[in-house]
């Protein structure tokens, strides 16, 4: 079956509140969708969230790239060779994660609907369903609070507290939630880059009788050779965002002496599945744990997220909360949110449908 039509477009959705991190405060999203049609009529519909202080692209720069000649010429190609057609966008937008994304998703989403099948049965599920964690923003100790206590009224398990800008306020903020729900909601943290190795140790210091899941990304990209400073049981708790970007990378922290326990793996930064289970192979190898994240996301790509993370059996931790800040989303479905635990629909391709 062949590719009939490759259509890109642009969408500017604002988010429900703004929310604050370690660098930025965000108030809206620019998300890429990108719908390509088969001759039967079938449409995969994909979208892409590229973080440009990540990676170096941005929406806009994604669109651009997915109307350009390169992608237009893959019209006429035959769906069945899905696979190739995601190694020649690799080819063509080297280190683009954000184009190659797009593509991917789009591409796995027609296949999946052209065989009938979800996605996660054609890799295989190993994974049944875990919880997602829900974030909380830098701010006050009032509001960390009261934010935290929705959540746990919602039926969520687990929060993942934004920090970085003041380690003494964070720890404090740390041990107030333990000390009200105590192992009744999970904690996890993520410095975004915001801490350095002094202060990282205070951190896990003061912090070290609240039973913290993992700590994310707490040093700057490139200072990950610092964290050997710390015992193999603090490292162990430490995820790979930022720094985290490909399989070159994964590489590199898989060694003998590994500065993370935890790889965190995110669609946008690693160009889509294909990307993803490369990171994935190399992680299990290496008995490192995966933690599934995201950016400010559609339905479309934390649904995709949600297939391969099941798919893969080293697959731990899930913070999938990217689209329920989403004041509007141009998909429904893919997935079921229950008491959050994040469940799979089983229908065809990514099992999501475009809102008309």
């Amino acid at each position: 079956m062949k590719i009939k039509s490759i259509t890109p477009y642009l969408k500017k959705l604002a988010l429900t509140k703004p929310y604050t991190i370690a660098y930025s405060t965000f108030y809206d999203v620019e998300l890429v969708f990108l719908e390509i049609e088969l001759e039967n009529g079938i449409i995969g519909l994909s979208s892409a969230s590229p973080a440009e202080e990540v990676i170096g692209e941005n929406s806009q720069q994604t669109l651009q790239n997915l109307q350009s000649e390169v992608v237009q010429n893959f019209v006429g190609r035959d769906i069945r060779h899905f696979r190739q057609i995601i190694f020649e966008t690799h080819q063509h937008f080297p280190l683009l994660a954000g184009t190659q994304a797009a593509i991917d998703l789009a591409l796995h989403d027609a296949f999946g609907k052209f065989l009938d099948i979800p996605i996660i049965d054609f890799y295989g599920q190993k994974i049944k369903y875990l919880p997602t964690s829900v974030t909380i923003g830098i701010m006050g100790m009032n509001e960390t609070l009261e934010e935290a206590k929705s959540y746990a009224q919602l039926g969520f398990k687990v929060i993942k507290v934004k920090t970085g800008i003041d380690v003494e306020e964070d720890i404090e903020r740390i041990i107030r939630l333990h000390e009200i729900y105590k192992n009744n909601l999970k904690i996890r943290v993520d410095a975004n880059q915001g801490y350095t190795l002094e202060n990282l140790k205070k951190f896990l210091l003061k912090t070290a009788n609240t039973n913290l899941e993992l700590i994310e990304q707490p040093l700057k990209v490139g200072q990950e050779s610092e964290l050997f400073a710390l015992s193999s049981d603090e490292c162990r708790l430490l995820a790979a965002d930022e720094s985290l970007k490909n399989a070159k990378s994964a590489l590199e922290f898989s060694t003998i002496h590994q500065p993370f326990g935890i790889f965190n793996i995110k669609l946008m930064k690693c160009g889509g599945i294909l990307g993803a289970l490369e990171i994935a192979n190399i992680a299990q190898q290496a008995n490192i744990d995966l933690f599934w994240g995201c950016n400010d996301e559609s339905i479309a790509s934390i649904t995709a997220a949600l297939h391969v993370a099941y798919s893969c059996k080293n697959t731990r931790y899930l913070d999938l909360d990217g689209s329920f800040d989403l004041a509007a989303d141009l998909v429904t479905g893919g997935f079921t949110l229950e008491d959050g635990f994040l469940k799979i629909n089983q229908k065809a391709g990514f099992g999501y449908e475009k809102i008309v």
